[in-house]
């Protein structure tokens, strides 16, 4: 039986990080400026992903919208 924590490291791309998200591309890279979101992993000179791990806690961290009311 395979937990969560025994799950192997992923890394996901842009596009899929977008869509779970919601974000648009600037947002989101104004976010990684900022310091708020998680910094991409460079895979090539054009080419980067994150750890799904880390995009999965930054998600779990955001309060939720029906909670602030």
């Amino acid at each position: 039986m395979t937990t969560e924590s025994q799950k192997p490291a992923r890394l996901i791309r842009r596009d899929e990080v977008l869509h779970r998200t919601g974000f648009a591309k600037s947002w989101l890279y104004a976010l990684i400026r900022k310091g708020e979101f998680p910094e991409p992993i460079r895979l090539g000179a054009r080419a980067v992903a994150w750890r799904e791990a880390d995009i999965d806690a930054w998600i779990e961290t955001r309060p939720n919208r029906s909670d602030a009311a």
